[in-house]
């Protein structure tokens, strides 16, 4: 199959047009003919397909009923366009068993003689079994809804197409229409959150290597689980909202199910893996869709110790236990990339979440600027409680996407990173305090590219200062508003050539 890159179909006459594209709606080269001749050149793939449907919408409908009649049986013995046999070929069309040939007939038969054309799905991504429930529940409309339904299908159908044909480069994807040259770009998205995936028995993260600061060598993800949001964006989703034309609208219910269906088929170890996964499997379905972002939060099991029959204790490999503490998570942003199936990384962002560390000696608050607002005093000695956010980004996302020879920078190991400086550093502030964190976390880490922190005080309130024959005090929990910090690092903040301090 040729592949025509935008620029290219820019300076194509009508002629060459046509010929590259007459085929994208079956058998119905006018469409493209009335196109070029409304409304080319194109600067977008979305711009064409937007010309193309528009010329299918302002046709009488005798040549719209015409365009249907055009398309074969599903599973017919018939002569097809070659795109439409290999998009049957892939759906597993060609290879139906006589007595599944045999039920498909009788219902092509059902339909085509109650709505007088063919049933017409784009059946890309879906099986024989769902094509079939599709038969039969869509045999079951109205005249009226089966037109509409089978137009749908035949706009999804040449969206397919042009995605096939045409190489469309960054430019292309991100060009304005001619007719709105001045208008910024829109927030336009939907998707689903809260996607509860509980895998297990996923493959053991193990592309970790050993720091000073963590004995954390890697886990077993007996349980791989987590909580995903996503949100997907393509211009194909306007009319959704202009018009309420569902006709691209895939279903957030159907996008919970497929990131469910399909963690069984992730292979790797990670978070951000997963992610990228399962963004593959979304462009690659659904050709309307142009970018994605998509995030999780892991959700902690933690593997328990049971005695042995040796005495001692050992872990239980079978008994986890729900964590409440901090946890991992990551977000992707992926836009559809040049090649076939090609998903590229717009950014990427991986986090350390809901760390709550106290120490109960050692940190210190002074110096700062005394005037007629200021009622807090100085303290020399005092107990600090944070909660923090870490986030970090890699030089290669590749990195945390497929792991390999101990690259990956495992959340636990940042998080043990963080409670050690902690530990050694009588901190005065804590802007200072996450400063220090961060120097470790980059001399630990070469391969990580910036560091985020969002930080919180929420330092106890002290009630009694002094308990008799004791160190202790009595606190309780800090009166809202409360103090914050963000701040990021690079390793061009790291002093002597990156050494850890």
């Amino acid at each position: 199959m040729k592949v025509y890159p935008m620029e290219q179909i820019k300076d194509m006459n009508e002629q060459e047009f046509v010929d590259a594209f007459g085929g994208v709606f079956e058998h119905s080269p006018w469409v493209a003919e009335r196109a070029w001749k409304t409304c080319a050149p194109f600067d977008s793939l979305m711009e064409l397909y937007s010309a193309l449907i528009t010329e299918v919408k302002m046709a009488p409908l005798s040549e719209r009923i015409g365009l249907l009649r055009a398309h074969p049986d599903l599973a017919g013995k018939l002569k097809m366009s070659e795109a439409s046999a290999s998009e049957q070929q892939g759906a597993g069309l060609k290879g139906l068993s006589s007595e599944e040939l045999a039920a498909f007939s009788t219902l092509n038969k059902l339909y085509t003689e109650k709505f007088k054309f063919p049933f017409i799905m784009a059946v890309r991504g879906h099986t024989t079994h769902s094509i079939y429930s599709a038969m039969q529940r869509r045999l079951n409309g109205s005249p009226e809804e089966e037109l509409m339904a089978a137009l749908r299908e035949v706009g999804k159908i040449a969206l397919f197409r042009l995605r096939d044909l045409i190489e469309e480069n960054d430019s292309g994807r991100a060009a304005v229409t001619k007719e709105t040259p001045a208008t910024p770009a829109r927030t336009m998205y939907y998707g689903k959150g809260d996607v509860l995936v509980y895998r297990t028995f996923a493959a053991p993260q193990t592309a970790v290597s050993r720091i000073p600061e963590s004995c954390f060598t890697g886990q077993d993800n007996v349980i791989f689980a987590m909580n995903v949001k996503v949100a997907v964006c393509g211009d194909a989703f306007l009319p959704s909202f202009t018009e309420g034309d569902n006709a691209m609208v895939v279903a957030t219910d159907s996008m919970k199910n497929l990131i469910l269906r399909h963690a069984a088929d992730y292979r790797g170890s990670t978070v951000e893996g997963f992610l990228y996964h399962i963004c593959g499997i979304f462009l690659h379905k659904y050709p309307q869709m142009t970018s994605i972002e998509i995030s999780a939060d892991r959700i902690p099991f933690e593997g328990l110790q049971v005695p042995c029959e040796a005495g001692g204790f050992a872990e239980s490999g079978l008994i986890y236990r729900r964590s409440y503490n901090d946890h991992s998570s990551a977000a992707l942003e992926v836009t559809r990339g040049i090649k076939e199936k090609a998903v590229e990384i717009v950014s990427h962002q991986c986090s350390l979440k809901d760390l709550q560390l106290i120490k109960v000696k050692g940190s210190s608050f002074s110096g700062f600027v005394r005037d007629e607002y200021t009622t807090l005093p100085e303290s020399s000695d005092r107990p600090l409680f944070i909660w923090l956010n870490i986030g970090w980004t890699y030089k290669n996302p590749d990195d945390a996407i497929k792991p390999k020879d101990q690259v990956y920078a495992a959340s636990e190991q940042i998080r043990d990173i963080a409670q050690s400086v902690f530990h050694e550093v009588n901190s005065p502030s804590i802007q200072h305090l996450i400063y220090r964190i961060g120097l470790r976390i980059l001399s630990r880490f070469p391969q990580l590219d910036e560091i985020r922190f969002e930080s919180n005080n929420r330092t106890w309130e002290t009630i009694v200062e002094s308990i008799p024959d004791s160190n202790g005090r009595i606190y309780t929990e800090p009166r809202p508003p409360y103090g914050f910090q963000c701040f990021t690092m690079t390793h061009a903040d790291l002093p002597g050539g990156g050494s850890v301090l």
